[in-house]
């Protein structure tokens, strides 16, 4: 890491700033936030000098959503408030329990 981006008392802005004072950036040629920022008031990402990228792009949603009956949701948004949890983080939690417990049989 350049010595320049390494910490220095004062304020975190303050570091970055020394940190992007060691480079310029590649389009707007700026070494500061400051200056980044007033080139792109004065300039159209559109009209920049910049070149398409292909790339292949898998998202996949990492959450599962099951139906419930109401008034079970009811119950289960009691509870969780009660232990200070979201709904969803104690219904987790408990499914994760259950879980363990049936692989270990």
């Amino acid at each position: 890491m350049d010595a320049l981006c390494r910490y220095r008392p004062g304020t975190w802005l303050q570091a970055r700033e020394d940190c992007m004072a060691a480079s310029k950036t590649p389009v707007s040629g700026a070494s500061s936030y400051r200056e980044i920022g007033e080139y792109w008031d004065e300039h159209d990402l559109s009209k920049a000098n910049t070149h398409e990228v292909e790339m292949d792009v898998d998202i996949q949603s990492s959450v599962t959503y099951f139906s419930m009956d109401r008034s079970l949701a009811e119950k289960l948004r009691t509870i969780a408030a009660h232990e200070g949890l979201s709904p969803e983080t104690l219904l987790d939690k408990w499914v994760q329990e259950h879980t363990n417990t049936h692989s270990t049989k």
